[in-house]
């Protein structure tokens, strides 16, 4: 089946009535009444593939986008082996000496301490993002605090893996994607106590403001972890939201205050769940979710 798509901004130039046509498979653009065709090759801008920030060979018409989880930001310069000119002639000897030490001086440019430091944090970021499923706009964020943090020279004698997980964190807690201290530093492989103090000092140094983590956006995360119905999740969004109207999850742990919520909706609603089941899902401890439950049973049967 031919793929036709109508063009209602454009009219026939012919009998001027019917809108044209375009022809994805052919490439033609034509009249749907009187079949004048007014365009026999449609141009396509696109890429031919998609392209990767890792690919040996780009074969993008614009490039590799610029971004800031890239060391170079994209923007790095290549001089080709080439001994040639732009007509194809052969280069002189001198031109050849001078095209060398050019390169040789381009290679080095690209190997300074500050460019190795932004390879290796980049590359443990996406190692990070692929783990966690981490969407671009975090990875963006978390690049730009990092560079802030090399900038104001944060990063020397502290490690690359830590000071980088220690920025994702940062950028998903202000972004809003529910990722813990603990998740993020068994994926790093770092201790949580470094990680959390990596953290600290990015915060104090840069000046960053770090909203409140709503305990609602770890709901559904849990809960499809251990299979829950979609009821149990929004009745326990609904015990959520009478906690924060009554202040009552003020200062408490987001993920303990889900975790409770949801062992309060599975008894409610008959699910067979059990306190470990939740304790595991969420990373905290069984008396962590006895505790909030208290709190939340009490404001339930004062409602």
């Amino acid at each position: 089946m031919v793929n036709q798509i109508p063009n209602i901004k454009q009219s026939c130039l012919r009998c001027g009535k019917k809108a044209l046509i375009t022809d994805t498979e052919t490439g033609e653009i034509f009249c749907g009444g009187c079949g004048f065709v007014s365009s026999e090759r449609v141009e396509s801008t696109g890429p031919e593939r998609r392209s990767f920030p890792d690919d040996r060979m780009n074969r993008e018409r614009t490039g590799v986008g610029t971004s800031l989880a890239i060391h170079d930001q994209g923007l790095s310069t290549v001089i080709g082996p080439t001994n040639r000119d732009s007509t194809g002639k052969p280069l002189s000897s001198s031109m050849k000496q001078t095209l060398k030490r050019l390169r040789i001086w381009d290679s080095r440019s690209q190997n300074e301490r500050k460019e190795k430091n932004l390879r290796q944090a980049f590359s443990e970021l996406n190692r990070l993002k692929d783990k966690l499923s981490l969407s671009d706009a975090v990875v963006e964020k978390a690049a730009y605090i990092y560079r802030k943090a090399v900038d104001k020279k944060l990063v020397r004698g502290r490690s690359v893996t830590g000071m980088m997980s220690s920025a994702l964190y940062a950028a998903c807690r202000e972004i809003g994607t529910p990722r813990t201290l603990k998740e993020i530093a068994v994926t790093a492989n770092i201790r949580k106590k470094d990680l959390a103090a990596y953290y600290r000092l990015l915060l104090k140094e840069l000046d960053l403001k770090m909203p409140v983590v709503d305990s609602v956006q770890n709901v559904a995360r849990i809960a499809n972890k251990i299979g829950l119905s979609e009821k149990t999740k929004r009745y326990a969004v609904k015990i959520l939201r009478k906690a924060e109207e009554d202040k009552s999850s003020a200062g408490k742990n987001p993920m303990g205050l889900a975790g409770a919520a949801l062992y309060a909706a599975c008894i409610t609603n008959g699910e067979n769940k059990t306190q470990r089941d939740i304790a595991e899902a969420s990373n905290i401890t069984e008396v962590t979710i006895r505790n909030r439950c208290k709190g939340l049973s009490e404001l339930l049967i004062s409602s």
